[in-house]
Formats: structure tokens, sequence, C-alpha cells
């Protein structure tokens, strides 16, 4: 199945490749030629984000030109299932170092982070940081709350922020990653505070998104706003914030 989402997605790579010999020669000037540079750009991101970024453009263009020109194939298709199954596997051996070297560092941050004042670390592992004390009412697991939040990776890359958008976000405490569900009660209404999450009360191997590598620690800037009146709260959509529970 893998081998066949990667043959059509080279497919579709090829449209934009084929016939050119460098991005010079390409006219990005009707509707139809910037779709085609569209596809080409979101299918060699998709590519490069599962480790397939050693393709040959040349060669694409190549297989595309010998099959629009019903031309005798230079392969046989013996060898191309050899050949997408050696680079699927290249693909998933890189994928799976990555994976252990941000498993690794994740560790050594949340160890060196530990150490540090005013953080701390609960039973599950979670550590948090109050930079916002606050005396308000705590949530309970069946609550709806409204915050802010901004979410991190540990080398302080944003990757999604309800305050960048300028709009809190109301979710149901029990909706979320295990890190937040747990943060989340640890807080009273108006606080902030800094939530660091190992990668096994977050997404582990499992990344909602390209920009969270699988085994990352997350961090988050949490505000507490307002725990939703039971009575006046409306069902809420799954979040669409990294923290909603997938």
């Amino acid at each position: 199945m893998k081998q066949h989402r990667l043959a059509a997605a080279v497919a579709l790579v090829s449209l934009v490749l084929a016939g050119c010999d460098s991005q010079t020669s390409v006219e990005l000037k009707t509707p139809a030629q910037k779709a085609s540079y569209g596809i080409g750009l979101n299918m060699g991101k998709s590519l490069a984000q599962e480790g397939m970024d050693d393709l040959d453009s040349k060669a694409v263009a190549q297989g595309i030109e010998d099959a629009v020109g019903k031309k005798e194939q230079k392969l046989k298709d013996d060898e191309l299932v050899e050949a997408f199954a050696a680079l699927q596997k290249r693909a998933e051996e890189r994928m799976t170092k990555m994976s252990q070297e941000s498993a690794t560092a994740g560790k050594k941050f949340l160890e060196d982070n530990a150490k540090k004042d005013g953080v701390v670390t609960t039973a599950s592992g979670l550590q948090y940081k109050i930079t916002k004390k606050a005396d308000g009412a705590q949530p309970k697991p069946t609550d709806v709350v409204t915050v802010h939040y901004t979410g991190k990776l540990t080398n302080g890359t944003t990757f999604d922020s309800s305050v960048d958008r300028g709009s809190p976000i109301d979710l149901p405490v029990s909706g979320v990653i295990p890190g937040w569900v747990e943060g989340l009660q640890l807080m009273h209404v108006g606080e902030k505070v800094e939530l660091y999450i190992p990668s096994d009360l977050a997404y582990g191997e499992q990344s909602p998104s390209p920009a969270i590598p699988a085994n990352s620690v997350l961090v988050f800037d949490l505000e507490l706003l307002a725990i939703k009146d039971p009575a006046k709260a409306e069902a809420p959509e799954a979040p669409e914030a990294p923290a909603a529970k997938k």
C-alpha cells in the first residue's frame, strides 16, 4: 500500500517536472500553471517529510515522458517494485532514526528542565511552572474550559498558537492529550503556566502534524481563562489545537 501511495505521489510530482530541465524554464502565469506548481510543491513537501528527499527529478520526468509517449518502459515491473521497496525502507530507517534522536533529546530536556527553579514534576512525569498565580476555581474532568495557549517544541519553534490567532478556544478537559488533562486540573482560573509534556503524555510516535516530530516533548504556555457554565455551554467540537485528543 505504501508503495502505491509513493508511486501516486511521484506521478503527480512528475506532472510538474516533466519536460523541465530547471526551475527557470517553468512559467507560473496561468491558473493551470500555478495549480500545477502547487500540486508539485505540496507533494514534494509530503515526500520530504516522509524522508523521500532524494528522488531524481530527471528520472521522474523521463518516466512520465515514456508513459505519455507510449514508449517501451526502461525498467521491468519487478525492478520497479524492488526499487520502491528499497526507497521506502530507506525512508522508514531515516524516520526511525529521527524518532530515536527526538526521544533522546526530549529525555535530556526534561532531566535538565526539572532542575530549574519553579518547575514541578508530577508522578506522571508532567512538568509545569506557574508564571501567573491566581485563586480561581479548578476544573474537573467533566468541565469545558476556555483557554489561550502557545505550543512550542523544545527548540522554541512555535507550531500552533491561539494567542497568535487572537481567539481563545473552548475544549472539554477530558477531550485533550493526557498532559493537558492533568495540567488543566492543576490550574486555577486566571492562572498561566508553562506545561512541559513528555511524549508519552502527548502523541508519542504518532504525530498529528508534520510540524511536530514523533516522540517530541511539547511545551505549552497555557492560560486558563474560564470554566464554562454547564447549563450554558454547548458541547464543543474537537479543537483544532494540537492538544486535541486524536
